[in-house]
């Protein structure tokens, strides 16, 4: 049985175009399929590697395999005013925003190294989410039948401050989550968020009344996440 290496680089690719982070991500991902093929063609038991990158985007869209084009409220010309663009890509969920102030997260593990369970792997990270909303005294939690992280999710005050989407082959993941947290919100109010049209969304700033130190944020949501998959941050 292969060893499991539960080593994760943790890397911040700061502000990052999308289009640059994804080509990044699929690099990564791509590599780390290569070695476990290798590993089944040739029955060795070379270590796969495991990243958790942090990154904002300048304003952007984006939009899941399984997504609905009509969410996007803007045309070509109005992205363009907004300064925003718009990918279709290969992720599961519909379409979200992701722009400066919002932690996004892209783990791309090996799950073999973990736990070969999508639905607990998208728990995890809603769990880590959550964890670190409690040590700033906002209570959150999940909406039956969606995934991400939601404020009053039982009552029609219902908000979303964490938005997941992930893609996995041969148990690697990529993608991941968009977590606001300075995030501009009026951005939301050119798409139908994840194809929710009822609910609003909401950020940390907005919650708190302040801006909120995106370092500080960042060493709280990566200390959970190392503890919740008993992984060792590098």
């Amino acid at each position: 049985m292969r060893t499991m290496n539960k080593q994760v680089q943790y890397v911040d690719w700061g502000l990052v175009d999308y289009q640059e982070a994804w080509n990044r991500q699929e690099e990564i991902f791509a590599q780390t399929v290569a070695i476990k093929n290798a590993n089944r063609i040739n029955n060795t038991q070379n270590p796969t590697p495991n990243f958790l990158v942090f990154t904002e985007h300048p304003h952007v869209y984006t939009l899941g395999k399984s997504g609905h084009e009509e969410y996007l409220l803007l045309d070509e010309g109005g992205l363009k005013e907004k300064e925003a663009t718009f990918y279709k890509i290969n992720r599961g969920g519909d379409i979200t925003y992701h722009g400066p102030g919002q932690i996004v997260g892209y783990p791309i593990l090996d799950l073999d190294n973990f736990f070969t369970d999508i639905h607990l792997y998208l728990r995890t990270l809603e769990d880590a989410i959550i964890l670190t909303l409690a040590d700033y005294g906002i209570e959150a939690g999940r909406y039956p039948g969606y995934t991400g992280v939601w404020l009053d999710a039982d009552n029609e005050k219902a908000r979303k401050i964490c938005a997941m989407g992930v893609r996995a082959s041969r148990w690697v993941t990529m993608h991941g989550f968009a977590f606001n947290v300075n995030a501009n919100l009026d951005y939301f109010g050119y798409i139908i968020p994840c194809g929710i049209d009822d609910k609003d969304v909401t950020s940390m700033e907005r919650e708190l009344g302040h801006k909120m130190d995106m370092d500080e944020v960042k060493d709280k949501l990566k200390g959970h996440i190392a503890a919740l998959f008993k992984m060792e941050l590098l």
